[in-house]
This record gives structure tokens, sequence and C-alpha cells, in this order.
């Protein structure tokens, strides 16, 4: 991450925990104490300004001796890139002369070390032109102060001034905190050609331009470059725990933020083709990724195949929302989508699922529904660009549909349910969670139309009342691990915690197969709990059941802002166009959500194929475009 800003509400960094301001994974400045008139000043307000600055208010009481009324406010607006600007502003009836102090501490650790407690001691300072400067080995932090400090302490880390504040006045002391040495900081979303578009909503719900506006502020916060090609822009996981790129999440991060535009797609897939596995063995064009908890019934999953899988399906749909067809060929070549099929392609062939890397590994359900996605949106590419097997994956997708609605599904009284997963003996693993919803998550392929699914008709409307039921609706959210299964743990990070992604996946799934009153209760859920968090949903929050008056507990180890929750907050909005493009054939269609759970709603700032496009969906669920790109043809069809 360029720049990273922590601390707690009331301001101050203290030198604890996380508190900092970091830059590059390295934390330049731990501690940044205010005292004003000797005391610290009293805090009555924190909040963010945007997903880059915050801004803290505080006051200071007997500042003249008159009573209990503050006279003096204080105002510190703090920027993710290290400047502070700290004013006071007087409301008394004379002139006050106050002291000012800052101490200031660090001990240039890195992030990683500091939450895991074992950042070190703060080191000693120096007197350094208008502030303090502190070095250990190569790397070196200095704050500098304007205006420059009357006094500066080195051994207690202290800046002094005597301020004059005549009657009503006000005056203001900015701090600058830097890497020496290093190149003022590039945020990758600050350029003339944003990767993102700048969508708006309006409408009668005026949630949903709150959240989408925040979505896309926090997302654009987390864009980095790929330092060896600056040109290929990706988004990090999440702060602060995950400042860097997990493949998985960045792609679909990328894929749900296609109505934005098709930038960030085509960076995050030349950045993740560059780690592709090369050479001849059986990992050969696999995306390498790290473990993933998978709760409690499951062993950790390899989200290298998660990864792995979503690519071709990524360009494949960046394509149709019009990702150049030059680009889109230089990736479906090596390296790209083309390794990615050839990986896939022996790891299926003996049983016709796709396993666990690991000896005996279970064949998860969501799995699968990754893997299918990828071989027909790959048909796809491989046929566009007049490549050769196209047939053979759309044969072998077929197959795996006809022998997963036997195998996979659990026949049982209340109708049955998919099983998370199977095990190499042919055992179910019973339990019920949002994983499932990817089996809904179907794709794009030619024309716009959704690509079939791994569950029949009446499987899929099964599963849309487990969705809609208590057990898995938290009332926030689509719980990980349903609240009956054994191991059911709220906070859970796949037992049980509602995890904003998979439940948009789900508000999707559940909305194109035209199971609009569960999908609707889903959002519904989210968009409260955005509320609840101040439009910046955290990846996942705490499964306990919604009730009049309460509020969702935020997980303590969850990013906030994270990639894939600010573009799930986006997709959960934009579902409710039903935009299906295609610019390779010059068409688009909507099938808005017909019960228009979100009222009348207005979506401007979209982007089909490079040009502006915005639509409006009435409270009758019937939808007009507004504004389109040259030669697309529209069909506009009511949902129901």
């Amino acid at each position: 991450m360029p720049g990273l800003a922590i601390s707690s509400e009331h301001g101050q960094l203290t030198g604890h925990g996380l508190d900092g301001i970091y830059r590059a994974g390295r934390r330049l400045l731990s501690r940044c104490h205010l005292r004003i008139a000797g005391r610290e000043p009293v805090a009555v307000q924190g909040r963010l300004l945007s997903a880059s600055s915050a801004r803290f208010v505080s006051v200071v009481r007997h500042a003249d001796g008159s009573g209990p009324d503050p006279v003096v406010t204080v105002e510190r607006i703090r920027d993710a890139q290290g400047i502070e600007r700290i004013t006071l502003h007087s409301s008394a009836p004379r002139a006050l002369r106050l002291p000012v102090e800052i101490a200031l501490a660090t001990d240039l650790a890195e992030l990683g070390a500091v939450a895991s407690g074992s950042a070190g001691p703060e080191l000693a300072a120096s007197v350094y032109d208008s502030g303090l400067r502190w070095s250990a080995g190569t790397d070196h932090a200095v704050v500098s102060a304007d205006p420059a400090p009357q006094d500066a302490l080195a051994s207690a880390g202290l800046l002094r001034w005597e301020v004059e504040l005549p009657p009503g006045g006000s005056h203001s002391i900015e701090l600058s905190v830097r890497q020496d040495g290093a190149s003022p900081l590039r945020p990758a979303a600050r350029t003339s050609h944003a990767p993102l578009s700048p969508a708006r909503a309006e409408g009668d719900d005026p949630r949903a331009s709150r959240l989408l506006a925040t979505c896309i502020d926090d997302l654009r916060a987390l864009l980095l470059r790929d330092p060896a090609h600056p040109a290929d822009i990706h988004p990090a996981a999440g702060a602060p725990w995950r400042c860097g790129l997990a493949p998985a999440e960045a792609l679909a991060t990328a894929r749900m933020t296609l109505p934005l535009g098709t930038r960030l797609a085509a960076g995050t897939l030349r950045t993740l083709a560059r780690t592709q596995l090369g050479g001849d063995g059986p990992d050969a064009g696999l995306i390498p990724g790290p473990l993933r908890d998978a709760g409690p019934h499951l062993p950790p999953s390899s989200t290298g195949i998660e990864a792995t899988l979503l690519f071709p399906a990524l360009l494949a749909e960046a394509l149709r929302w019009g990702l150049p067809e030059q680009e889109a060929h230089d990736l479906v070549l090596l390296p790209g989508a083309g390794p990615c099929l050839r990986w896939l392609r022996p790891a299926v062939a003996a049983g016709g699922y796709l396993t666990d890397p690991a000896p005996g590994g279970p064949l998860r359900c969501e799995t699968q529904a990754h893997a299918h996605r990828a071989a027909l949106l790959g048909a796809d590419l491989l046929e566009l660009f007049d490549r050769p097997g196209a047939g053979q994956w759309r044969d072998w997708a077929a197959e795996l549909r006809h022998a997963f609605r036997r195998d996979f599904w659990i026949e049982d009284l209340g109708g049955g349910r998919p099983a998370a997963a199977r095990t190499a003996e042919g055992r179910h693993v019973p339990h019920l969670g949002s994983a499932a919803a990817h089996l809904l998550d179907t794709g794009l392929l030619g024309g716009g139309v959704p690509a079939p699914g791994l569950l029949d008709r009446v499987q899929t409307e099964q599963l849309a009342r487990h969705f809609g039921g208590p057990a898995l609706d938290s009332g926030w959210g689509l719980r990980s691990l349903g609240a009956k299964e054994a191991g059911y743990n709220p906070f859970g990070h796949r037992g049980g915690a509602v995890r904003v992604h998979e439940t948009a996946v789900a508000v999707a799934g559940l909305s194109a197969a035209g199971y609009e009153k569960e999908a609707g209760a889903l959002l519904g859920g989210v968009l409260a709990a955005a509320e609840e968090f101040g439009g910046r949903l955290p990846e996942m929050y705490a499964g306990d059941q919604r009730v009049a008056g309460g509020a969702p507990l935020p997980h303590p180890a969850a990013c906030r802002p994270a990639a894939v929750s600010a573009a799930a907050g986006i997709h959960l909005l934009l579902t409710q166009a039903g935009l299906r493009p295609d610019v390779v054939t010059g068409t688009v269609s909507l099938t808005p959500v017909g019960s228009a759970p979100l009222g009348e709603l207005n979506l401007t700032g979209l982007s089909i194929g490079g040009a502006p496009f915005a639509v409006r969906i009435s409270r009758l669920g019937l939808a007009m475009v507004e504004q389109a790109g040259e030669g697309l043809q529209l069909g506009v069809r009511t949902g129901g």
C-alpha cells in the first residue's frame, strides 16, 4: 500500500497496536500525541472524509479560565499520504497564548511485525531541519513542521510552539511525514486515465447513493501498480491486514467492477499472467495463491485453483464489456487463459471433477462451479480467436452438469441440498453455507446470455429457499455456515460470519434465476449493515441474527476497507439493472429486477465499450436507457 494511516477515533497516534502512518508497509510514525496548555484535548468526533483522509475534532476546556464551555476547537485533517494539518480555532473574547506540544516517535517497523506484536522499541530521534528524524539501517523517517517549532527536543521526541490566538482567530500547524530519500507518493487511482469510471446512483433509496460512492472511493484507494509494469493496475486485498495482491480476490474484484470499465480487469489479468507457472509439469499454467481457511468441516483450500479458474472467466466477460480484442487476444495466448485451460484439462481427466491438490483432497462444490464456468467461457474465448478445443470444453461441461446434479445432491425431508463437498471415497460433506452461492454464478456467454449452471431448475429453487431461510440469512447478509450446522460460530471466517462477496454473488444469482424475494431480503440486509458501518463494508462481520435496534458486530480480523467487499457493494447495486452486454456483437440487454427493491434507481457514469452508459429503473421494475455509445443495439426486457 503506498500510504496508510491508522488511529482510533480520537485521532491521537498513541504508539500502541497498529496506530501509525505507513509507507509501502513500513511504519514511519507510530506516535503523534498532541497536548495544548498542558492537557490532552477532549475528543468529540472522528470521521472519514474519504478513503484517504480523516477529520478529528477535539476541544480544549478551561483555556481562558472562564468556565466549563470550551472556547478552543482543535481540528486535525490527516491524509494517508502523510500530511496532517492541525488547526486551533478560538471563540474566546480575548487573545489567548497557548503552549502546543506534539510528541513524536517511531519504530520503523514493517506492518507484519506490528500486527504480530514484534515491532521492537521506539528509536532515538535527532533534530533535523524543521522537525525530527529517525534511522534504522538504510531506513529513515522525517517529520517536518510548518511553521517550524520554537523548540525541538530530540531526547523526548518533542516539538513545541507558543501559539497566539486573537479573539475569534485561528492558527494552523502542518506536519509532513516522509521516508527520507523516497520519491513522492503516486496513488494509482489519481491519474488522467482513471481505472474506474465515476458511476453514481440516485433514486428513492438514499442508501444506494452513499454505498456506491463509498465503495468506489475505497476501491480506488486500494489500487496498486505493478512495480515492473506501472501501467498495469490491480487491487490490493485490503487494509490493514492484507495490503498486497491476493490473486483470487483481485480477479473477483475486477470482475464485479466491469460495469465501471475494463482497465482494472486488463491490468489485473496482465499482472497475474506474469506470475503463471511455466514448464511442462502438472502445475504448468497455475496461478499461485495462498491457502484459505475453509471452516470447521474442510481442510484449507487453494486460492491458486480459484484464481486459475477465474482468469479465463474474467477475460471472457471483460471482452463482452468492451476490452479491446487485441488485448484479449494477447491474454488468450501465452501467458494467459490458454495455459489456465491446459492446466485444467489433466486435472479433471481422471474422474471428471476437480479435486484439491493435496493427496485425497475433497471435491468442493464451489470449485466445480468455477471449473464449469471456466470451461464454458473459455470455450467462447477459444472459438472467438480461432483456437482449437472449444467443442471439447463444452462437451466436458455438459458431462459435469449431468454428473454434478446426481453426485452432489443430498435428498432429505426438507427437499434436499447441495453437498459442500465429496470426499475421495464418495462420501458427502453435507453442511450448507454461502460457498454454495457460486453454484448460481454462471457467467455471461456471447450475446449476453447467462451460461447454464450446475443445478437443475428444481435444485436451484431449493437452494433459493435455503438462502431465504433464517438458518443462512442472518438479516445482515448470508452466513458462511448455517446457524444450525455443527461448528457454527458467528465470527467464524468460513464458519458463520457474513461474507459480503458471497452475499453479493448470491443476490446476483438469485435475481437472474427469478428468486427476487430471497435476493431482495439479502440485498436489504447488506444495505442495512453498510449504514451501520458508515458505508465502508468490511470483508466480513459476525453472523448473529439481526434484531430490532441491533447492529452487526465487526470482525476483529477483517480488512476494512477490503477490495472484494467494496466491489461486492458495487455489484449488489448494479445487479438491479441486469446489464448483459456483448460489445463484440454490438448489443446490450437489460433484465432489471422486476420487484424494484430500491424503488426508482438512476445509474449514471457506467461504461460499456469505453463509452458512457446510463440507465433508469422505475418503481415498476422497468428499465430505460438514458445514455449509450453509438452503434450499440439495445434490447430491454422487464423483470419478472
